[in-house]
């Protein structure tokens, strides 16, 4: 397992500057949130590579904008939406090839606008087939707003999908959804390849970690016993943390936490 850090913690900071704040400040495994379609041009993809290159940094998961539009896009009855926004997406696989990303993280369809979970699939394959030719893995996330906010959607995805259905576990979202975390975990098993971490509590549903009651320790013993490779990215609101020191120290807590379990098991 890997610890990271989410550029997005740093939002509304522009993205090249987030990467660089969290660069110098040592940490060394990123995923990256695109913010506009500019971002897509090479030569700022190849900005970004340069900056990690520069810093040994590397990064696991990309994070699309266009997240909010993917209902209209790729799960509408108007099917030329669909085959637009998957020619779209090319484009982020071409720049998470330039960054030697892996995981795409897809929010997917809003709960309001509902479509049966087999035609949920299909539409996800289509990309999921589009980032195999580009080495990449297409991971659903659980978004609390979202379908897949539902770990009972999620274990559909599972039975119709197979091997092809790869999530994203995002703590907070979990929390927000009334679902288990370890749960979530423990049902999903293998098929989890990514996770967002934070903390949770009294104080709040997305806390640094340490700030709430999440046994965190215990989470990622779990994980690794199911996905021994994954990145476990930190993934904050701003309101939630004071400074990019906050980032650092918490990085460095998970860092040390994930070393620890390693040692353990072997």
């Amino acid at each position: 397992m890997k610890a990271g850090v989410s550029t997005a913690c740093l939002y509304p900071a522009l993205t090249e500057e987030a990467l660089y704040q969290l660069v110098i400040n040592g940490i060394s495994h990123v995923e990256i949130f695109l913010n506009s379609d500019s971002e897509l041009h090479k030569t700022f993809i190849a900005n970004l590579a340069d900056i990690m290159k520069r810093y040994g940094v590397t990064c696991q998961g990309l994070h699309p904008y266009a997240c909010p539009i993917e209902p209209m896009m790729l799960f509408s009855r108007y099917e030329r939406r669909m085959t637009d926004m998957l020619d779209y997406y090319k484009k982020h696989f071409e720049a998470m090839n330039m960054l030697r990303a892996k995981i795409f993280v897809l929010h997917g369809n809003f709960k309001i606008c509902a479509v049966p979970v087999e035609l949920y699939c299909e539409r996800f394959a289509k990309l999921v087939e589009i980032g195999k030719e580009f080495d990449i893995t297409v991971a659903q996330e659980n978004v609390e707003r979202c379908q897949s906010g539902s770990l009972q959607f999620l274990r559909e995805m599972v039975r119709i999908l197979g091997n092809d259905a790869n999530f994203v576990l995002d703590v907070k979202q979990a929390v927000r959804a009334n679902e288990s975390p370890v749960n979530m975990l423990h049902i999903l098993g293998k098929h989890v390849c990514h996770v967002h971490i934070s903390d949770h509590g009294e104080k709040g549903n997305c806390l640094m970690l340490g700030a709430g009651e999440f046994k965190i320790r215990n989470f990622l013993e779990y994980l690794a016993k199911y996905q021994e490779n994954c990145s476990v990215i930190l993934e904050l609101y701003r309101e939630n943390f004071r400074g990019i020191s906050d980032l650092v120290s918490n990085y460095r807590m998970l860092a040390r936490m994930i070393s620890g379990i390693e040692k353990n098991c072997n």
